[in-house]
């Protein structure tokens, strides 16, 4: 296992996955500018080593994410427009990297998630969230909004699920975020990271390659036109098809055994 030394969150690989995980549990892993700074190295690891295939991005203790510091939150008061603009571009730039990685991105939940925590959910591929998650979109009971992170949650949730709790700032708990889609699955608390293995597992029988195009047309094709969409997907699936990995899974398939990047995988310790 190889663990790279952050103050904010804990970084650390395990065979393909790469572990992302908040760690300020003494305040529920409420965020500030240096885990914003510290997030997004770590994903730009993520993008950057060949030898990592996924994420799982989870929290330590008894929350996920509380949203924005306190202690940040009093310098922010004080803040000029100009200040608070580029903190917000920091945020929201650190959304869309999470939201853009060409790489599955695995939220397991194993706790609270309000306001900025939901957007980190939102803009993750799969979500786990254990019965003990509670979400909430509280911005309005302090005269904000969900601002910088309202991108990714109206395309997760749907904007008629979004208008109720954008507005009502109310809480939700596991088993209602399962059923607006906020989460793919709730489990025990106990079950959280075995589910979590199981669906890396699933994720890393599949091609690298093909994973990441498959990310690109879930970024690009919704905002195509479907003339755009026709030829975008058709040169895709071809460059594929002729492609080393495209190549060697048809042949795998054909032959009735296992593509190479299965069998690297089962040598994995995750």
């Amino acid at each position: 296992m190889r663990e790279k030394t952050y103050q904010t969150i804990r970084v650390f690989q395990q065979g393909a996955i790469l572990f992302i995980v908040l760690n300020r549990p003494t305040v529920h892993n409420a965020f500030n500018i240096q885990m914003i700074e510290e997030l997004q190295a770590a994903f730009r690891q993520a993008a950057g080593e060949k030898s990592i295939r996924l994420v799982i991005f989870t929290g330590e203790g008894k929350s996920f994410c509380a949203g924005a510091d306190l202690n940040w939150m009093r310098e922010i008061i004080n803040f000029s427009f100009e200040q608070n603009l580029s903190e917000s571009r920091r945020v929201a730039a650190l959304l869309y990297q999470i939201y853009s990685l060409p790489k599955p991105v695995l939220a397991l939940v194993n706790g609270a998630a309000i306001g900025g925590g939901v957007g980190f959910v939102s803009a993750c591929d799969i979500v786990v969230a254990s019965e003990k998650a509670r979400f909430g979109l509280s911005e309005v009971k302090i005269g904000l909004v969900p601002a910088a992170i309202s991108p990714y949650v109206i395309r997760r949730i749907g904007e008629a699920q979004a208008r109720r709790y954008f507005l009502t700032g109310e809480r939700i708990p596991a088993q209602r975020a399962l059923e607006i889609g906020l989460v793919n699955e709730v489990v025990s608390p106990q079950d959280l990271r075995k589910r979590g293995l199981e669906i890396a597992a699933l994720l890393l029988s599949s091609g690298p390659q093909a994973l990441a195009s498959c990310k690109e047309l879930l970024f690009r094709v919704p905002i195509m036109s479907l003339d755009e969409a026709r030829e975008f997907t058709a040169r895709m699936i071809a460059e594929l098809r002729i492609s080393e990995e495209g190549q060697e899974g048809m042949a795998a398939f054909l032959e009735k055994r296992s593509p190479s990047w299965v069998e690297k995988m089962d040598s994995e310790d995750v």
